[in-house]
């Protein structure tokens, strides 16, 4: 890879990461248009540092909205943290029982199956990608209570929904949070505020799950593989960095149409974007 194509994938992974419009099915879109596997350890390695980037934009965007909702006292702390975990709990069961099933009652017959070798799959990548738009405009025509607020039940429901994005690529992680909580009754900026503080909590475990995938596959790897390797490093750090000024700008583009009773537009975009990847794919 060269420094264009990895700044293309930052620009895109930043702006579709956040956006919810589904990261994954873009990125792969675009490695495939630029003949580039999506299921190699050297992309995931990149989209490890992409991640990372887009993880900080997310901090710094919403700090100061969590230092008012999160941490203005000692029990409005201890409340958010019990609906996180909770959430996050879910996340868990849900995903990961997802990809154990996945692997073992569809994929048996292949050992070395990992739940990435999904990611190449246009059908189903464009097939999800089709289902959040969905959600995504279905919950754009519920009318919105400007004081709901969560419950533990509304935030486990979130956690639920998130762990359904987890082995399927394309089924947008943001997109399908803040849908959830619009249709459990959450105000719009609270449930967008929740989705991204999920993901804070959620980002840190995945990385390490690919980065620990990464390890393993670097270790089988021949000296000239591994030098070959290891010069992603350099232009991935400029990828983070092009990801996080791409992140912030996502996310005010997100608040504005989320506010501004535009969300309906995220999920059309959805569904048009689900024919793109057939076609490319």
């Amino acid at each position: 890879m060269d420094y264009l194509q990895i700044l293309i994938l930052a620009v895109i992974q930043g702006l579709a990461e956040l956006l919810p419009v589904s990261s994954s099915a873009h990125v792969i879109t675009a490695e495939k248009l630029m003949n580039l596997d999506p299921t190699t350890p050297e992309m995931t390695l990149l989209l490890v540092m992409l991640h990372t980037g887009t993880m900080f934009s997310t901090i710094v965007y919403f700090w100061s909205a969590w230092k008012r909702s999160y941490f203005s006292s000692m029990d409005a702390f201890k409340t958010n943290a019990v609906w996180i975990i909770a959430a996050t709990a879910l996340t868990g069961i849900v995903g990961y029982g997802l990809m154990t099933v996945i692997k073992h009652v569809f994929m048996s017959h292949q050992p070395d199956f990992e739940i990435e070798h999904l990611f190449g799959n246009a059908r189903l990548v464009a097939a999800a990608l089709a289902a959040a738009g969905v959600l995504i405009i279905l919950s754009s025509r519920i009318r919105e209570n400007p004081h709901g607020g969560l419950s533990l039940g509304r935030a486990a429901l979130i956690g639920a929904v998130q762990g359904l994005c987890l082995p399927f690529r394309g089924f947008s992680r943001s997109g399908a949070t803040i849908s959830a909580g619009l249709i459990a009754g959450v105000a719009r900026r609270r449930a967008e505020e929740f989705s991204f503080a999920l993901a804070v909590v959620l980002t840190p475990a995945v990385i390490v799950r690919e980065a620990w995938r990464v390890h393993k596959a670097q270790a089988a790897m021949t000296t000239e593989q591994a030098s070959a390797f290891l010069h992603l490093y350099t232009p991935g750090l400029v990828g983070m960095a092009m990801s996080f000024v791409a992140g912030l700008l996502a996310l005010r583009w997100l608040s504005r149409w989320l506010e501004g009773d535009r969300w309906h537009l995220f999920g059309g975009y959805c569904l048009v974007a689900s024919l793109a990847v057939l076609w490319v794919g």
